[in-house]
């Protein structure tokens, strides 16, 4: 052995020191925790017990299988789904858009230029499956309460209609924590013979129970007719290990599409239900243990600690001027924008100076900056905590002034071509930017606030912003050589 167990889990345990939190309600980004510490447990050791076991062959490990569909069957009964109903576990959110995409483009080979309509709020997943399988993405505005608008859906779904394979609905949208009027889109979809997904990612295992515990939610299941498929993430709010997704078809005719299969190569017949072959049974196996630990009940107590939390963050904004609610929010999914006296991006540097991470977002089609809050169960006992570092990180974002970018750097981004720059530009753009410096040891130097490199991030064009992102992205995943 080249080194130490000790030595290895120690260097480990001081890796990981470095990243967020990922327990204790503090961050409301990328991770959710149930608060409870047996779930925790549970999921972890489901994961190492099958972490190498291969879901690559259903018939060399009948336990995955069986876990799988005990899973579809859970969710199925969740989401209202017929008694034709099936589904499938993926890695993610992103992996179950992209076969819902990739199913309604393959159900029409006959279609040359395939096209999918969504609400601009759709999640960027579906401009990631566009990309890779040639489906041209449908933007239609949103109206003023930030869900799709129904008539310009319609218009659009007819400028094309014999090439339009799927129309798309939130429930919710990611950035506004709003549910789309799926029960009218997917009316237009079933008239016109076409699809319609519902990505419900990360509200389709609460929204349920919000409607048991007697909230406002607009039908979004099963239950309506003319919806198609229905993608729900097991790893964000049936708080399982990550990475865990359900694709679900309303019958096995609209999934089989999904499932690729080749005989034509010397070695073993190969049968794909997801765009992955080999897939580690841990992941699986943990999702399984954690919803049957928790169960129905389990889960019902668990959204009504998060509403309770919602309720009381967006109650609690009321009080600290220079902040408001964007929308009133409809699942757990809270959008905060500032008014001019600070901005959001300085707020989210000031929050993460007091233990709490929220998640700037980019202003986009005269939407001005907001700061998102995906709230967890574990969270609600910490709300007051919360809103006390948000009262002082908007007063300390008000005596700093809101972050701003020179006028000329504005234009000089604003004349380039992105496409037509080169590495070296883009170095210089970079550390420009803020976003990549050099350490004391000559290392890559990540900033520690953000408010400046999102603000000029903010005013760039989109392509620019991709640009710069990808660049900084490369910059960062760069190998470590010599041991």
């Amino acid at each position: 052995m080249s080194a130490d167990e000790n030595d290895v889990l120690t260097r480990l345990r001081a890796l990981q020191a470095a990243d967020l939190p990922v327990h204790g309600g503090r961050t409301l980004a990328y991770v959710y925790d149930s608060g409870l510490p047996d779930v925790d447990r549970i999921g972890r050791e489901a994961v190492a017990a099958y972490a190498g076991s291969n879901g690559l062959d259903p018939t060399a490990f009948p336990s995955l299988l069986q876990m799988e569909n005990d899973l579809v069957g859970f969710a199925l009964d969740l989401l209202d789904g017929p008694e034709t109903a099936v589904g499938t576990i993926t890695s993610g959110g992103t992996e179950s858009v992209l076969l819902a995409v990739q199913a309604a483009r393959d159900a029409h080979p006959d279609v040359a230029e395939p096209r999918m309509v969504l609400p601009a709020t759709a999640h960027a997943a579906f401009h990631k499956a566009a990309h890779y399988f040639g489906v041209e993405p449908v933007l239609v505005p949103v109206g003023a309460d930030f869900a799709a608008d129904v008539a310009a859906t319609e218009r659009a779904v007819d400028e094309a209609r014999d090439r339009t394979v799927l129309v798309v609905g939130s429930a919710p949208s990611y950035a506004h924590g709003v549910v789309d009027p799926v029960t009218e889109l997917a009316r237009l979809a079933a008239e016109r013979g076409i699809r319609c997904h519902v990505d419900a990612c990360i509200g389709g295992w609460v929204l349920p129970y919000a409607a048991r515990l007697g909230r406002a939610v607009p039908p979004w299941t099963f239950a309506v007719e003319g919806v198609t498929s229905i993608s729900v993430d097991l790893h964000k709010y049936a708080y399982a290990p990550k990475g865990t997704s359900l694709l679900l078809h309303r019958t096995p005719e609209l999934r089989r599409p999904q499932f690729f299969a080749s005989a034509a190569w010397p070695g073993y017949t190969m049968l794909n239900s997801t765009m992955q072959s080999t897939k580690s049974g841990g992941p699986l196996a943990g999702a399984w243990a954690v919803v049957e630990w928790l169960g129905d009940m389990g889960y019902e107590r668990l959204s009504r600690e998060v509403f309770d939390a919602v309720d009381a963050i967006v109650a609690g904004t009321t009080d600290i001027d220079g902040v408001s609610v964007l929308v009133p929010p409809q699942s757990t999914l809270v959008a905060l924008v500032t008014d001019g006296s600070c901005d959001a991006f300085t707020v989210c540097d000031e929050m993460a100076e007091r233990g709490w991470h929220v998640q700037p977002q980019m202003s986009y089609a005269g939407t001005p900056p907001t700061i998102h809050l995906s709230v967890s169960a574990a969270t609600a006992r910490h709300v007051p905590e919360f809103l006390t570092a948000l009262r002082e990180s908007v007063v300390a974002a008000q005596r700093a002034g809101p972050a701003t970018v020179d006028p000329d750097v504005v234009a000089f981004i604003e004349a380039l071509d992105p496409a037509a720059l080169s590495d070296a530009d883009f170095d210089g753009l970079l550390a420009a930017s803020g976003l990549v410096g050099a350490g004391a040891d000559g290392a890559l130097a990540l900033p520690t606030r953000l408010a400046e490199v999102n603000a000029l991030l903010d005013v760039a064009a989109p392509a620019m912003r991709e640009a710069l992102l990808v660049a900084f992205l490369d910059r960062l995943s760069r190998p470590h050589r010599g041991g």
